[in-house]
């Protein structure tokens, strides 16, 4: 424990000098022993966590790796933390989903006993044709863009409400309003209805979703209102964290 304890000194330290520093200032800042901090750098850096180049030591690959990580994870926590907020003050299970890579990918669900989630019966991912979040997120997309989804997973009907066939899904996305919410109701989930709102960061297409069942319809829209207001005054410091 005391070795390890040591080393990570040694890291933090090496971390506070952006142009390096040799052994023996490292020592010193540390109060490490000499012998002791040669030791511990020789090991850090065959094991990556630092580099040595003319003597003075910097962080190594396997130490920044380290660090894109933890802001990884920093910028996942704040999006979790803030729809857990939402799903708390709005009443409702809240959805982060976007489109990468070719594929419709549901980030993080936040729900709870109160506001339970809509049960993923059918796999998102092939059938973004029939629910909010993957409407929301075609319609953000270039015509080609959107065939080629469509060739992949082509429309196919899952409840009697669900879109027909791929022309008249494609008419419907050519219909839809910039940045207005989507609204799907029971074509993913019989006794389900959801709401998307898009929200676009540079070339990220992603959106925010809320769902309800359906005896409870009428509150669909200025549920999706409101949180798309609250998306409005908070898409500053979310900007980054969405688009992990």
């Amino acid at each position: 424990m005391g070795s390890v304890q040591r080393a990570m000194r040694l890291l933090e330290t090496v971390a506070a000098h952006a142009y390096g520093a040799p052994a023996k200032q490292l020592a010193r800042e540390t109060g490490i022993a000499l012998p002791t901090t040669y030791h511990l750098l020789r090991t850090l850096v065959h094991e990556g966590y630092l580099r040595r180049e003319k003597g003075l030591f910097f962080l190594g690959d396997a130490a920044e790796r380290l660090g894109r990580g933890g802001a990884q994870q920093k910028r996942r926590s704040t999006v979790v933390d803030t729809l857990a907020h939402w799903r708390d003050s709005i009443g409702v299970p809240v959805y982060y989903a976007m489109y990468r890579d070719g594929e419709i990918e549901v980030m993080c669900v936040s729900a709870s006993r109160q506001a339970p989630a809509a049960e993923e019966w059918a796999d998102f991912r092939e059938t973004g044709h029939a629910h909010a979040i993957g409407q929301c997120l075609l319609s953000q997309l270039d015509e080609d863009a959107r065939r080629d989804h469509l060739a992949r997973y082509p429309v196919r009907p899952i409840t009697p409400y669900t879109v027909r066939d791929n022309d008249a899904l494609l008419l419907r996305l050519a219909r839809m309003r910039r940045m207005e919410p989507v609204v799907e109701r029971q074509e993913y989930a019989v006794g389900t209805v959801c709401a998307a709102v898009p929200i676009t960061v540079g070339t990220t297409a992603a959106t925010m979703a809320v769902s309800l069942p359906v005896h409870q319809a009428d509150r669909l829209m200025p549920v999706a209102q409101r949180l798309q207001a609250e998306i409005g005054r908070h898409l500053g410091s979310l900007a980054l964290s969405i688009s992990i």
